[in-house]
């Protein structure tokens, strides 16, 4: 299985997450190139400045400091650099000029002759050109357990709501956002942790299902599960009020 990697340039946990999928990848499969977008953790285009300011706004000065500084650290080290992972690890990364949706980008991936396209962390909506490029199509991992919870940064809103549990879904990607049939999913309850653990946890619990997912397609054993679209609840990005609530609730950021 030949599979191409669709992701965004993520300082904190895309490299150790993606260096414990190649570890698990079924025998037959390997990551054959990788697309890695410009950082978008809001869900739209937006400066250096605009998203820092943004972070400062809405989460306050400690949060702002605690990951402004990890992110430099990142941006000084080798070990959360996306780039060098690629290089290290052997994987071409992808270099696309346009939207990649355009016909371009489309070509320059078709020329991969990827079996299985895998969104992780993918921050564009993909059209049917992208959706039904590779044969065996086009799956997404969403860190929570769909059809509730879809869209930006779930492991706040399923803490901030005092959810007991949370979990990974994959799914095969579809027009919507964060609808198509689910593949495999996988629950766990949350408990005392802090949201930086609640991520770290589920991002390596989300690579297993992506190992476990590209298994099934790989063996035609896919039983789809429904993403029940009467069901579903979605949230974009958290506000000032919505930060207040979450700490009054008795959670950490980390």
């Amino acid at each position: 299985m030949r599979i191409v990697i669709i992701t965004q340039d993520e300082p904190f946990y895309l490299t150790d997450s993606l260096r414990y999928l190649i570890e698990i990848l079924p025998g037959h499969s390997s990551i054959v190139g990788c697309i890695v977008n410009d950082v978008s953790p809001f869900g739209k285009k937006e400066s250096f400045i605009q998203k820092a300011k943004k972070t400062n706004d809405v989460f306050g000065l400690p949060f702002f400091l605690h990951y402004g500084f990890k992110f430099l650290k990142s941006k000084l080290s080798k070990k959360n650099n996306i780039k060098y992972f690629l290089e290290y690890q052997n994987i071409p990364e992808i270099v696309l000029d346009k939207p990649i949706n355009h016909e371009d980008s489309v070509k320059k991936i078709k020329q991969f002759t990827p079996d299985l396209l895998i969104s992780i962390l993918g921050n564009q909506i993909f059209k049917e050109p992208i959706i039904n490029l590779a044969p065996q199509g086009c799956i997404n991992l969403h860190t929570a357990l769909l059809p509730k919870y879809r869209g930006l940064m779930p492991t706040f809103w399923v803490m901030k709501n005092r959810e007991k549990y949370t979990g990974v879904s994959v799914f095969f990607v579809d027009k919507g956002i964060d609808s198509g049939p689910i593949i495999v999913q996988k629950k766990v309850e949350i408990g005392n942790r802090t949201q930086k653990e609640l991520i770290t946890y589920t991002k390596k619990l989300g690579m297993e299902a992506i190992a476990e997912s590209i298994d099934k397609i790989e063996k035609d054993d896919v039983v789809l599960i429904e993403n029940d679209a009467s069901q579903k609840t979605y949230f974009s990005f958290p506000t000032k009020d919505d930060v207040k609530q979450f700490l009054a609730a008795g959670n950490k950021f980390y």
